[in-house]
């Protein structure tokens, strides 16, 4: 998800987004750990845009 697209959301559907981005986040380790993903930057990627969702997060609850 861009950055450009996280600032139009309010803030409860940043919420939404970031709730299943962990759930997403979660899964895609475990089957990482199980058999290797075809594309493991995925993971990083992720784990990124959870970043930029709970630091808009942050910005809108100021």
């Amino acid at each position: 998800m861009k950055k450009a697209d996280i600032k139009n959301l309010s803030a409860e559907e940043v919420q939404a987004q970031l709730a299943e981005a962990k759930v997403q986040f979660s899964k895609m380790k475990l089957a990482h750990k199980i058999s290797p993903l075809e594309n493991p930057i995925q993971i990083k990627d992720l784990r990124r845009t959870i970043a930029r969702l709970n630091t808009e997060l942050t910005n809108k609850q100021q």
